[in-house]
């Protein structure tokens, strides 16, 4: 029997703490759970990911990682190993930027037929834009557009636009979630 679960995930290091807390199948890929998250922190699956499990389980893709030692993120359901409350994992994402994040199983719920899954129910704060030099680069571009004098504040305005740090729009999020495996085409 399919159960749904809760997750909460964390981006690592960011004050004030940037988070999504959402609901999946317990029937998908690990894969799928990658691009679900992708679409509710607001990364564009530009850069390579991977989950990692008690320091002794690394799920992604070998291909694309160019490792054999790592569990198949396609092949690999999620109830395998989140299966009670308060497992944890971490992932990473863009190992350039190092973007990491815990992912916290909260809960294991029975179905809701009234639900369209996956579904997020909340978060705050806007994800950091892709190639900003992780999480330290993304607190220098915001402090720079605190100052309009500093040196580079045009170059970080016209590269940021209108970026909103303190903005989330759930409703966004769960459009994007209805076609969740869309972004596994971005190019």
């Amino acid at each position: 029997m399919t159960h749904i679960l809760q997750f909460k995930i964390t981006l690592k290091h960011s004050d004030p703490k940037i988070w999504r807390r959402f609901q999946v199948e317990d029937s998908l890929t690990f894969n799928d759970l990658h691009l679900v998250i992708q679409n509710v922190m607001g990364w564009t699956n530009s850069h390579l990911s991977q989950f990692k499990y008690q320091k002794k389980f690394t799920f992604g893709d070998p291909y694309l990682l160019g490792r054999d030692d790592i569990i198949n993120s396609r092949e690999t359901i999620l109830s395998r190993f989140f299966n009670k409350p308060k497992v944890s994992m971490v992932y990473e994402y863009d190992f350039g930027d190092s973007w990491d994040h815990e992912l916290l199983l909260e809960k294991i719920l029975d179905i809701d037929p009234k639900v369209l899954y996956p579904i997020c129910l909340e978060g705050e704060y806007s994800c950091p834009p892709e190639d900003c030099g992780g999480i330290y680069g993304f607190y220098n571009y915001l402090e720079i557009l605190k100052d309009k004098k500093h040196p580079e504040y045009e170059d970080v305005k016209e590269w940021m636009g209108d970026f909103k740090a303190s903005k989330f729009d759930l409703e966004a999020v769960n459009d994007y979630l209805l076609d969740f495996r869309d972004i596994e085409n971005w190019e």
